[in-house]
């Protein structure tokens, strides 16, 4: 068995190929439950991924997203797309990928944030994120909705020397197309 490399890289630095190759990945790992709203949300900040010499074995996305607490406006890391491939799954190429996003959070933004699945939560515990201890909600077309669904997944990470906002209160997350969250 080759050795597991990993790799960073902003998705302006991703040949369309490797892209190709990382949504195909994508769409096998989450077993067709990754639309073209999913690739897109993935999309436009840093792109971390695991491969040996059988192909991928993990990948994993940072974003810019805005979300808005007690008035005050924060730009943060959103995860977005992490999958571990399914015959390589708790070796520890999540957690690979994670600290290499985690990287990329502390560094560049206020905080961060994700959701996630049931499956993925205790990789995210295990790490220090923890669940957001208010509401959640969206900057819809029409105003602020709130999103009861994701209050029980929406985990967040306070950056170095910057940490989370003061208690809890909502966070209202900016509007995309699909799952906001």
């Amino acid at each position: 068995m080759t050795e597991a490399i990993l790799r960073t890289a902003h998705t302006c630095r991703l040949a369309p190929a490797a892209l190709d190759e990382i949504r195909a990945f994508l769409d096998t790992a989450f077993e067709g439950d990754f639309g073209d709203d999913d690739w897109d949300h993935g999309l436009g900040g840093i792109h971390a991924w695991v491969r040996d010499g059988s192909g991928l074995l993990a990948h994993g996305s940072v974003v810019q997203r805005r979300v808005v607490h007690l008035g005050r406006s924060y730009r943060i890391g959103y995860v977005e797309a992490v999958a571990v491939r399914a015959d390589r799954r708790r070796e520890g190429l999540g957690g690979r990928i994670t600290a290499a996003l985690e990287e990329v959070v502390d560094g560049a933004y206020a905080f961060g944030a994700l959701s996630a699945s049931a499956a993925g939560a205790a990789l995210y515990a295990g790490r220090g994120w923890r669940v957001w201890p208010g509401r959640i909600a969206v900057q819809a077309r029409y105003g602020v909705e709130r999103l009861p669904d994701e209050e029980d997944s929406t985990f967040v990470r306070g950056a170095a020397g910057r940490g989370l906002p003061a208690g809890s209160g909502t966070l209202v997350f900016d509007w995309r197309d699909g799952d906001v969250m």
